[in-house]
């Protein structure tokens, strides 16, 4: 639910505060709604809308006032975000408070806390 809301806080709002939605979201929205298995409640809660709003828009398409994306040829594949992989801990035994920038049989060993751009400038006079 994450992803639709940074996608809803994108969509421009007027002076009253309403979401002022542009066709083309308007329309791939009604599209949604026609996918087998949808339906409009599911829909229009996964864009907190309420379900008269996306009747209404696809009304608006019927009557030709909305003009939907061509869908021939096209599915909808329902997208499943999973959990965060937690980070894996540094092994015991390895110190994580160095760097080591190696080639072939030179190594420099920096700080940690070394600025990446720092790493980068060693990284490029090592190459040279």
């Amino acid at each position: 639910m994450g992803a639709i809301n940074e996608f809803l806080a994108r969509v421009p709002r007027r002076a009253n505060g309403k979401r002022n939605w542009p066709s083309e979201l308007k329309a791939r929205i009604v599209a949604e709604t026609l996918i087998e298995g949808e339906t409009v409640n599911a829909v229009a809660k996964r864009y907190e809308l309420i379900p008269s709003t996306v009747s209404d828009w696809r009304r608006m398409a019927r009557q030709g006032k909305l003009v939907l994306p061509n869908l021939d040829g096209m599915d909808f594949v329902p997208v499943e975000i999973e959990a965060a992989v937690p980070v894996a801990q540094p092994l015991p035994g390895i110190s994580s408070s160095t760097i080591d920038v190696i080639k072939g049989d030179v190594t420099v060993r920096l700080d940690a806390a070394t600025p990446a751009t720092r790493l980068a400038e060693i990284a490029r006079a090592m190459a040279t």
